[in-house]
């Protein structure tokens, strides 16, 4: 096993591994920073997907105060507020540090001012971006600053476990899967940014890549460390259905497209978002949603089995200015989202919960620290379109200037447990020497589960049928293996390693829905009533792992009125 050092290792390429890596070396520019990235670095993540824009309050009209509302709201008052106020406030100069340090072009008004578009879930058009391409400008400008900053790279390394040191009381470092030669690599640090981000691919309708798959969620759990609110999953409203046999079903078309005045119809050509909610398709994402699957579930469905997204009304070559890249897309795929209708269906897209951490990126376990979507806390029930990415860099940047200020004074290079290095290792190899079988069956047999048991809309019978099909799956992959001959770039173990990830996350995602018998934002139990607002009685989620049981416990939040600077709510033991 080849070994080495690093003062800092950043695991992922993202907004929130970039921003860390590249906030780390600037502030203190003597220590060693390593970023790994299972793809390659500035062209993987999901940062480099987001289309629609960045949340800020940068307007007179606009305040931070009214974006942290807007965000409590949407979340249903499950968010960690000292998080949502961290991020409201910081994204104000994260904004300008993006285009004035790092060289990022956001879209402007005639006057030179930033300009802001209209987003669901919220009382103000505050969402910066750059056409319908945003996390592409984010991440190239980023990525270049990386690779001029003596940063080092790990580039197609694939985090595999958090390797606690010998006494057990710190973070020794991680082992990584160099998919390139097949070989296994140790890298020790004296701090790690858990920054691989999230990636719901276990459900059959997805927006991330397919290589995105929970890693992060899963080392942490195996780590011994909490996840909270993992039953709060965002699907998004408007995933393309392109047809069977294509990986770009699911693809999301960007929300900005509502916010602009697009409309939703049914397989009738009918609108039937007043049906559901007052702001019609301007509704939060978990509205839409669900709204969406009681049409499809109804038989108002279009050929294809889905809904319809229609802009023409807005007129094309207003459509095919503002929107060029979703016009684009939809071209290649054979829809005229200019002019005609494409057909759409909710798809997953974000996980609100994850690692349970501080404001400053810090986690329970010393010398790991974590930002962007391995986290929770930040968005409660449900994420307003364009706090992801705000999230990402705001929450990525604090973490890389608390590690650049931790390691001088607490970081040590610790020798790893050496018990702890082996299991893991062995436990990736395991594959290796069972009898190889195909692993798609599986793959689908997961995705068909999470989106009938435990998808949009849940009840008790129904998330109990994904319990124990989720404990036959896992039975089967331990069961599964995988051929033993060239390791580098061997797909098949890619696979099998994605599906051990994906259905652990996915038991952690039907344990705390079991949990929670009430319906609030993303998560809705069919069988029990409505408690959104910031009344008593709030909880949430805490899902741990102890040996192969997922554990689930609560954690009780009091709530106080607003007072304006100050946050809400305070979490109890």
């Amino acid at each position: 096993m080849e070994r080495f050092r690093t003062d800092i290792l950043v695991l992922g390429s993202g907004g929130a591994g970039l921003l860390a890596a590249l906030h780390a070396k600037s502030a203190n520019p003597e220590l060693s920073v390593t970023v790994a990235v299972k793809g390659l670095l500035g062209k993987s993540g999901c940062t480099r997907m987001v289309q629609g824009g960045y949340n800020v309050a940068l307007a007179a009209d606009d305040s931070a105060e009214r974006h942290f509302m807007d965000t409590l709201d949407g979340g249903k008052w499950l968010n960690d507020q000292d998080l949502a106020w961290t991020l409201v406030t910081v994204a104000q100069t994260r904004i300008r540090e993006l285009e004035n340090r790092w060289g990022c072009f956001f879209d402007r008004n005639p006057d030179g001012t930033i300009h802001q578009k209209a987003f669901a879930g919220q009382t103000f058009d505050r969402t910066v971006h750059k056409g319908d391409l945003t996390g592409i400008e984010i991440i190239n400008r980023l990525a270049e600053q990386t690779w001029a900053r003596g940063i080092d790279r790990l580039e197609e390394h694939r985090a595999l476990a958090l390797v606690r040191s010998k006494d057990g009381s710190r973070l020794a470092g991680v082992l990584l899967l160099d998919i390139r030669r097949g070989a296994f690599v140790f890298v020790q640090a004296k701090a790690v940014l858990l920054g691989t981000g999230g990636g719901p691919t276990m459900y059959k309708y997805h927006t991330p890549s397919g290589d995105k798959s929970c890693d992060g969620m899963a080392m942490a759990l195996r780590a011994g460390l909490a996840l909270r609110d993992m039953e709060m999953v965002q699907f998004h409203p408007t995933g393309v259905l392109a047809g069977p046999g294509t990986r770009m079903t699911g693809t999301i078309i960007e929300e900005g497209l509502r916010g602009a005045g697009g409309y939703l119809l049914n397989g009738d050509g009918e609108r039937f978002m007043h049906n559901y909610d007052p702001r019609n398709e301007r509704a939060t994402r978990d509205i839409v949603s669900r709204s969406m699957e009681r049409e499809i579930q109804a038989g108002r469905v279009n050929e294809a089995g889905g809904l319809w997204i229609e802009m023409g009304h807005l007129g094309p070559e207003n459509v095919r200015k503002q929107f060029k890249g979703m016009v684009e897309r939809c071209a290649d795929m054979g829809f005229d989202l200019a002019a005609g209708r494409v057909p759409v269906v909710p798809t997953a897209h974000y996980m609100m919960g994850g690692v349970a951490f501080a404001a400053d990126g810090s986690t329970a376990l010393p010398g790991l620290f974590a930002a962007g979507e391995d986290t929770g806390g930040v968005h409660g029930a449900n994420r307003l379109g364009g706090n992801g990415v705000a999230n990402s860099t705001v929450f990525g940047g604090i973490a890389g200037d608390t590690m650049a200020r931790w390691v001088p004074r607490e970081g040590e290079w610790a020798d790893p447990d050496p018990a702890a290095l082996d299991a893991a290792r062995a436990a990736a190899e395991a594959p290796f020497s069972r009898k190889p079988s195909l692993l798609g069956p599986i793959r689908d047999a997961l995705a068909n589960l999470m989106w009938d048991k435990a998808g949009i809309l849940r009840d008790g019978p129904r998330l109990a049928e994904a319990a124990s099909g989720l404990d036959a799956l896992e039975a089967e992959l331990r069961a599964t293996g995988v051929a033993d001959g060239a390791r580098g770039f061997n797909l098949s173990w890619s696979d099998w390693l994605n599906l051990e990830s994906l259905i652990l996350v996915s038991r952690a995602i039907v344990a705390a829905a079991e949990a929670r018998t009430e319906s609030r934002g993303a998560h809705w139990r069919e069988d029990f009533p409505q408690t959104d607002d910031a009344s008593g009685g709030l909880r949430h989620t805490v899902v741990t792992m102890n040996g192969s049981a997922v554990r689930l416990s609560w954690r009780d939040v009091a709530f106080t009125r607003l007072k304006p600077g100050e946050t809400l709510l305070t979490e109890a033991a």
